[in-house]
């Protein structure tokens, strides 16, 4: 009689989980920066210290079992995202007008049939130029 146990194959491992993509890699503050990250339970242990980084023009996200679910800003901050801006229909009608008469132009016409009937190359070529350009 063998031993059924040393015959069995060892269990496999199981496959690893997919990396879920961190939700906080793409918040950032009005610098460009990205914010500072507090859980709820020590946002609220360290208040002040919270405020005090939100005063000084930052923003703090506020996480929950490592999903952000608030974000702390300054009220000037809150203010300047919610105050109504002055652009009325009229002016961004008479921006539209004014674009579309510049590309009416015989030049603009010829520059983008030149656009149109380029080869992928040749776009790629441009793109690369007019990318350097700017710097």
């Amino acid at each position: 009689m063998t031993n059924m146990g040393a015959m069995r194959k060892p269990a496999a491992r199981p496959a690893p989980a997919a990396r879920r993509p961190d939700p906080l890699a793409e918040l950032r503050d009005r610098r460009g920066e990205p914010p500072a990250a507090f859980t709820a339970t020590d946002a609220k242990k360290r208040f002040g210290r919270v405020l005090e980084m939100v005063l000084r023009g930052g923003a703090v996200v506020i996480t929950r079992h490592d999903a952000p679910k608030a974000i702390l800003i300054s009220v000037d901050d809150f203010n300047a995202l919610t105050r109504p801006t002055d652009r009325t229909l009229d002016a961004l009608s008479a921006d539209f007008d004014a674009m579309l008469a510049r590309m009416q132009t015989p030049k603009a016409r010829a520059r983008m049939k030149a656009a149109f009937d380029a080869s992928p190359k040749e776009v790629g070529r441009a793109a690369v130029a007019a990318a350097r350009k700017r710097g």
